[in-house]
């Protein structure tokens, strides 16, 4: 049986990990969340763990495309007009010091079209990879994510991105709700404080892994580097 290593079980839970049905998820991984001059360091947030992703998320996607992989990518934003921006969310970015649709040094935070609300370049997606825009910290809110993994016959999704504890923990409870066989990847999701990160994880694996299970990358590296070794990636 082919499976990924994990805690606090083998993913997937039953089965084979295939490549063909499964889906590497990129959370977010924006300028506004990875550039000290976005939305994140705006708020104040260490953006130490978010930058140290991008290599590692290269890295992995390329094993990902190389085994045929689906790679999909979120990107949190909204309109100019502020018009899909609930009211609650926004006081509470204003109390952190980074009111959405407030100016920045990478132009207004959060908001479609902006510098800061695009994908980091190390990141970019090649042509004909998904992207997914959404106004929630869900993947699955608001978007056409599920009906996109339904098509195409994904049923393991493999997340990693920012932030552990919001957008990453937010799409691994709308995933499994949905039936989906989840896989957070430890060493490829970020939380400005380390210790809020672990405690993501941890309550991802509440109830024996209910939510999701967890692995580093090597684990799934070392299963899709069977299958073919892209250009780049070393075992």
């Amino acid at each position: 049986m082919r499976q990924v290593s994990a805690k606090p079980y083998a993913f997937p839970i039953e089965g084979d990990f295939d490549p063909r049905s499964a889906a590497l998820v990129v959370i977010d991984m924006q300028r506004d969340f990875c550039d000290p001059g976005g939305y994140m360091g705006q708020r104040g947030g260490d953006l130490t763990a978010a930058q140290a992703l991008i290599p590692r998320i290269t890295a992995l996607r390329s094993a990902a495309r190389a085994a045929g992989m689906r790679v999909i990518y979120t990107r949190e934003g909204h309109a100019s007009d502020l018009g899909d921006l609930p009211a609650s969310k926004r006081a509470k970015t204003r109390r952190a010091g980074a009111e959405i649709g407030s100016t920045g040094a990478l132009g207004r935070l959060l908001v479609r079209g902006e510098v800061g609300w695009d994908i980091v370049p190390e990141l970019a997606p090649a042509a004909g990879e998904a992207v997914i825009d959404k106004v929630g910290t869900g993947a699955f809110f608001a978007t056409e994510l599920e009906h996109r993994l339904r098509v195409q016959g994904v049923e393991q999704v493999v997340l990693v991105g920012v932030t552990t504890g919001v957008c990453v923990s937010t799409t691994a409870r709308e995933a499994s709700d949905r039936g989906f066989h989840v896989l957070v990847l430890s060493d490829c999701c970020a939380e400005p404080d380390p210790h809020m990160h672990e405690i993501a994880l941890s309550l991802l694996q509440i109830e024996g892994g209910y939510i999701a299970t967890v692995a580093e990358s090597a684990s799934l590296l070392d299963v899709l580097l069977t299958s073919a070794k892209p250009e780049g990636v070393s075992r």
